[in-house]
């Protein structure tokens, strides 16, 4: 029987099969490679938003690795009711990095941790209502939410492009160089991207900042000399930077975590299908409700050991149809090689030194790259009247409060800070219009 689902899926590993080692190893490399720069940014984007210092950005990158790997190894051997069982990769997700600077910039690291620690408890907890959950976040509202994520967060890439804050300071913003460099690595991915060849394509981010990462140090913009020490590890300390809690904040990261929570399970789904396994019945539910209770757990221990969210990475399970390998014990070997990375202070450091116009020119395309994907849950969707207005009120108000934030300043404190994310704003507008909305076709 295991035989025949094999055949039928294209697999040459099932889900329970044990790969010989150098299969494991080879397949698991291939997933690092898809993921690797994806973990980094999250933290690298938010440090350099937060203005930190050198040491303090590679110690977030280092834990953002630890806590990957931990969080890969929870989804794929399934630790009682948490975790999918399925070769189901976590990683820093993009869709928090909004809200996270906002609060970051209120109250330092201690109330970004915080939010993310009480915030991850609402994907727990629709990880239990999963069923009533669907029917109020739609693929609709969903779409809009991402669509609005990534057009919020093109404002950091380009910020980064022209240099960054430092920039800012200093009257160098959007000079030729910071553009330049950031075009070059831009053009490059572009160009990679677009290969016939699969395994060029898939290192298209990779090789389009480490081209950049060497130019710029060619052209004096990376200082090795800066780092005191590259040696030795990186031992992860709970709560190393406090914990506070801010409720705006928590608000703000909530709605993320149910979003991602929806997110999740379509991940799931897609991740099932591929492996052969049902996607439907009991064992499915089973499988989904476990997943999605271990991304929002996952999330609690990554802001425990001072890293950010953790969600599902859609990207590996195209890697396990490149690779024909579903095994899930190929997760044990990518979370071991994502913790050991992240105990070496030398990771973290090496990436804490690329200048942000390298890092821009390839988040803004990520981040453009995530806009499309919520543009393509929503044009799946039915497009009636009442999707349109929802469409209208959510784009309307998520936008005005990113691009003239004035609007909100006669507001209570408390209301400024939680409506001044344009993800929050227009995702409560999705949430509340797709539900109040009624019109008779």
């Amino acid at each position: 029987m295991a035989e025949e689902k094999k055949n039928f899926t294209g697999l040459i590993y099932g889900l329970e099969d044990r790969p010989p080692v150098k299969d494991a190893l080879f397949a698991a490399i291939q997933h690092l490679l898809a993921i690797f720069v994806a973990i980094i940014t999250p933290p690298l984007i938010i440090s350099g938003a937060l203005n930190l210092d050198l040491e303090t950005t590679g110690f977030l990158v280092s834990m953002a690795l630890f806590a990957s790997g931990v969080s890969t190894f929870i989804q794929c051997r399934r630790i009682g009711p948490i975790g999918t069982g399925l070769l189901c990769i976590q990683g820093t997700s993009f869709s928090f990095i909004g809200p996270i600077i906002s609060a970051g910039m209120t109250g330092g690291l201690s109330m970004v941790f915080g939010a993310c620690i009480a915030g991850s408890f609402v994907e727990m907890f629709i990880s239990r209502i999963l069923k009533y959950t669907r029917k109020i976040i739609t693929p609709l509202v969903s779409g809009i939410v991402v669509t609005l994520i990534g057009m919020s967060l093109v404002k950091v890439g380009i910020t980064a492009c022209g240099g960054g804050n430092a920039a800012m300071e200093n009257g160098t913003f959007g000079s030729f160089r910071y553009i330049g460099l950031a075009a070059l690595v831009l053009v490059l991915i572009i160009f990679f991207n677009r290969s016939n060849n699969r395994y060029l394509r898939m290192s298209s981010i990779v090789i389009g900042l480490v081209v950049g990462y060497v130019v710029a140090w060619f052209m004096g913009m990376v200082d090795f000399a800066s780092v005191r020490n590259f040696g030795g590890f990186n031992i992860p300390e709970p709560f190393k930077y406090g914990v506070s809690f801010d409720i705006s904040s928590i608000i703000a990261l909530g709605l993320i975590y149910m979003i991602t929570a929806i997110e999740a399970y379509g991940d799931i789904t897609a991740n099932s299908l591929i492996s052969g396994e049902p996607v439907e019945g009991e064992k499915f539910v089973r499988r989904a409700s476990g997943g999605i209770l271990a991304d929002g757990f996952n999330s609690m221990l990554a802001g425990i050991f001072n890293s950010f969210p953790n969600s599902i990475f859609a990207q590996n399970n195209g890697m396990i149809q490149l690779t024909g390998v579903a095994s899930r014990y190929v997760g044990y070997y990518i979370a071991g090689f994502l913790v050991l990375l992240g105990l070496f202070p030398a990771v973290g450091l090496v990436f804490s030194l690329m200048p942000e116009p390298v890092l821009g020119g390839a988040t803004l395309l990520m981040f453009g790259t995530v806009a499309a994907a919520g543009i393509r849950i929503i044009a799946a969707q039915k497009i009636n009247r009442k999707a349109t207005l929802v469409m209208a009120l959510s784009f309307s108000l998520g936008l005005s409060v990113e691009l003239v934030p004035e609007i909100l300043s006669q507001l209570p404190d408390t209301l400024r800070s939680i409506f001044s994310s344009g993800i929050t704003t227009g995702g409560l507008t999705a949430i509340l219009s797709n539900v109040l909305i009624r019109i008779r076709e």
